[in-house]
């Protein structure tokens, strides 16, 4: 199913004819093994990134697939691809969020929806049960996420091995305006709008 989403041609080696089945978007579900209701699953994974001291490298999350296609082995020291982790615990739980997860590798789903829509992430909302998380201001940088309000972890084995962390996001007044934020809070919930577009 992946390599049905993930072909690509060039228009000059094969003719372009887009039907209604074929349009559609993928977006990644940050901490679930499923996709919600009327979203296929491209394929479901671990999350991983770069290690969280790791001055170069990568700075983004990747959702890894948990059938991938290994190459030859090497050893040069450009290590950068590590499974993430929850680092979210009792003292720093966002609201609703299961502390348990602390310490477990992360897990994802690649999810398309069919039709005319389009997918936004939008944070500072609060219709959604889902918490911006990034790594910590003290460690280097890494993309912002919309972590699933109902997270899970990959399976049950807990062990500190680092690699990629996620921790909440609270808000910093000061350039940020406050109101309409509130300093120190966890107010960036955020949400996945699905727009249709005609």
């Amino acid at each position: 199913m992946m390599k049905h989403y993930l072909h690509t041609s060039r228009k000059a080696d094969c003719p372009v004819t887009t039907s209604q089945q074929d349009i559609g978007v993928t977006y990644v579900r940050w901490g679930k093994k499923t996709c919600p209701e009327k979203s296929d699953i491209v394929y479901t994974g671990q999350v991983g990134g770069n290690y969280y001291t790791n001055k170069g490298g990568g700075s983004n999350y990747l959702c890894l697939p948990s059938d991938p296609k290994n190459g030859k082995a090497y050893s040069y020291s450009n290590d950068g691809l590590y499974g993430a982790e929850y680092q979210i615990n009792s003292s720093n739980n966002p609201s609703g969020f299961p502390a348990s997860l602390y310490d477990k590798e992360v897990p994802c789903s690649v999810c398309r929806r069919k039709g005319k829509v389009s997918v936004l992430m939008i944070a500072g909302r609060k219709e959604y049960s889902g918490f911006l998380v990034s790594e910590h201001n003290s460690f280097n940088s890494k993309d912002f996420i919309c972590m699933d309000g109902d997270a899970e972890p990959l399976d049950n084995r807990s062990s500190n091995e680092d690699g990629a962390l996620f921790y909440p996001v609270r808000a910093k007044c000061g350039s940020l305006r406050c109101p309409p934020y509130k300093d120190n809070t966890e107010v960036f919930l955020c949400r996945l709008y699905k727009i249709n577009m005609k």
